[in-house]
């Protein structure tokens, strides 16, 4: 989808439309795995016939079933052959014990590591020291990553014009992430925390009436009660840097991990002056204690009110994972809670307007975390995609004509979406991949069955499809809960 908005004189919303997910594949909607299934099967058939026939063609007709089985009988709307490599990465998981971990209490990690599970413990913590930001590095993906909290008005509470106002400007925020080519990812997460009453009750102390009157008796009580009980919104957006994109200025700014933070820096000036042009309130770019804490309450939600009423605890990355986690195919279980993790499969095909995520972002009484995950694309990167998926798309279109197959209207619907993008892109807008994922959590897992499936009714009201992920979830888990710029 491009980062482009229309704008209008009138005070009415402008619909937009998202681009299909694109199902097309590298021969006649065939994917890589299909058209090698096919070729063994194929190719098996062939050597019987010319080794001699007969007893060699009944041993190779198993074969070819199979193969066609396997290439186009699908499970859960995939082809079985693309379920091998998720069940074979599960088997390995498996029997390799990396579907349990617990935390080594009595062992000292090194200085500015992660206590986090899985591919996560190989991330380093950096203190910059020009705005006291926590950055996150990770080695081997060659990324630095800054978390920043933003806040803003209810959106489903401005009038048409205003909304309209605001989605323009989001879009220009969007396209500052294409220009510089040095962003791997930005990502926007926004989560749900049970509220620890800590604003109602420095309010009460600031304007309440203490007299021992019965109103003022009640008042109090009520705040006591309901304060805990209630749940706010709170918002981040984190930025990544791509260091090997950035390499020759990351040397002139004086390598290393150092050098990278320098050239972040200039990517963080932008992207907070292009959200103050957005009427969006960014806040000071978070430490590594208030990251520390953000982990924490993902982990253990339970203690997520405890942490904020008591600002001191939690403030290390070194203690900010969790304890225990067991990974099973469908769900993840960590400290004091269930959680599952879905992914926005289908975003909607018809037109939609701005706030059409309503009915997800705003259901109550469910703990969950919505991510969503742009990586830009530099302009000649995408012009070339874009080439490429034309070529691809006429040059399918004139094999299925060729042998006489009918043309499908999803195939002529997602070329229009390339046309789309190359209009968009040749008008100077930016390009965008987006990744949607949705984290559910809950107390047990008759809890969380009950809130996955509301949050999925409630994804069909915004119009959107999602997906379990399964034999995934702990790494999904870590790119849809933390704000750390993780890929699944």
């Amino acid at each position: 989808m491009s980062s482009r908005t229309q704008s209008r004189t009138d005070a009415e919303l402008t619909p937009v439309k998202f681009s299909r997910l694109t199902r097309r594949g590298v021969l006649l909607g065939l994917s890589v795995s299909q058209l090698s299934t096919l070729s063994i099967g194929f190719g098996s058939i062939v050597w019987a016939f010319y080794a001699g026939g007969g007893i060699l063609i009944a041993f190779a007709a198993p074969v070819v079933v199979l193969a066609a089985v396997l290439a186009w009988v699908p499970i859960a709307r995939r082809p079985i052959v693309e379920w091998i490599p998720v069940a074979f990465w599960w088997m390995w998981k498996t029997t390799g014990g990396q579907l349990l971990y617990r935390r080594r209490i009595v062992a000292p990690r090194p200085v500015g590591t992660l206590a986090l599970p899985g591919d996560m413990a190989r991330l380093r913590e950096y203190d910059d020291p020009a705005t006291g930001a926590g950055m996150i590095h990770d080695p081997a993906a060659a990324t630095l990553t800054v978390v920043l909290s933003v806040t803003h008005p209810a959106f489903v509470l401005l009038d048409p014009g205003e909304q309209e106002r605001r989605v323009a400007s989001w879009g220009r925020v969007l396209a500052t992430a294409c220009r510089s080519g040095r962003i791997s990812m930005l990502q926007v997460l926004e989560r749900t925390l049970p509220d620890s009453g800590t604003g109602l009750a420095e309010w009460w102390a600031a304007h309440g009436s203490r007299d021992d009157t019965w109103a003022s008796t009640t008042y109090a009580e009520l705040i006591d009660r309901a304060g805990p009980a209630g749940e706010r919104h709170a918002t981040t957006l984190s930025l990544s840097l791509d260091m090997r994109a950035a390499a020759r200025q990351i040397r002139t700014a004086g390598g290393g991990v150092r050098g990278g933070a320098a050239v972040l820096r200039q990517e963080m000036a932008t992207l907070v002056a292009a959200l103050r042009s957005a009427d969006l309130a960014p806040s000071a770019w978070l430490s590594s204690g208030q990251i520390a804490v953000i982990l924490r309450s993902a982990y253990d939600p339970a203690v997520a009110a405890s942490l904020e009423r008591h600002g001191e605890l939690g403030q290390s990355l070194a203690t900010a994972g969790p304890v225990a986690v067991n990974e099973s195919w469908s769900g993840l279980r960590t400290d004091s809670a269930h959680h599952a993790v879905l992914w926005i499969s289908e975003w909607p095909r018809s037109m939609v307007y701005p706030g059409f995520l309503a009915p997800m972002l705003l259901s109550t009484g469910i703990q969950r975390s919505f991510s969503m995950l742009c990586t830009p694309m530099r302009s000649d990167q995408a012009a070339r995609n874009i080439r490429k998926k034309k070529t691809e798309y006429i040059s399918d279109a004139a094999q299925r004509q060729r042998i006489g197959q009918i043309e499908d209207a999803s195939q002529t619907a997602e070329f229009n979406d390339v046309l789309q993008q190359e209009a968009d892109l040749t008008a100077g807008h930016g390009v965008l991949r987006y990744t949607g994922l949705i984290s559910v959590s809950a107390a047990s897992a008759d809890e969380l069955d009950a809130a996955v499936a509301a949050i999925e009714q409630s994804a069909i009201q915004a119009s959107c499809e999602t997906r379990l992920l399964v034999g995934q979830q702990a790494q999904a888990f870590t790119a849809a809960a933390l704000p750390l710029c993780r890929v699944v």
